[in-house]
């Protein structure tokens, strides 16, 4: 196998593991703040990107809207989330969250810098500024290779 294949191999493996272990840690279980990990995704790209119709946050999180369309009943369930009508199309609704939503948002995204920040205590911050940078070019590689 020659070396640039080996580094794919071995590249796999790690990114691999860390999803594993970090993405899944909690899976769908309900966590101390009384969402499941995809609840908290949805919370999260709402408030990145504002509101959004359920075909464009399915999309955004890589779920059909079948699935998406259970975790936002929930977060509306919940009242984390609303839904509205979208301004440039009358017949349609949009979600967004609600005040409660953003503050939960707020507290999760606290509780979860604040674990990252742990786990990189010990790295030095050419080799996490590294990471990242791989990371991110990985994610848009992988978006690229859905058509996202």
């Amino acid at each position: 196998m020659d070396s640039k294949l080996k580094r794919a191999e071995a590249l796999y493996e790690a990114v691999n593991q860390l999803i594993r272990v970090h993405q899944f840690r909690d899976r769908e279980s309900i966590c101390c703040h009384n969402v499941s990990v995809a609840q908290c995704y949805a919370l999260e790209t709402l408030v990145k990107r504002g509101p959004l119709r359920l075909k464009a946050l399915a999309e955004d999180m890589c779920l059909d809207k079948s699935t998406a369309s259970r975790v936002v009943d929930s977060l509306l369930r919940k009242g984390y989330a609303l839904k509205t009508l979208d301004p440039l199309d009358q017949r349609a609704v949009q979600l967004s969250l609600s005040p409660e939503g953003h503050a939960l948002y707020s507290t999760i995204h606290k509780s979860l810098i604040a674990e990252e920040a742990s786990m990189i205590s010990d790295i030095s911050d050419e080799v996490v500024d590294a990471a990242t940078v791989l990371l991110e070019k990985l994610t848009v590689a992988a978006r690229a290779r859905l058509g996202t």
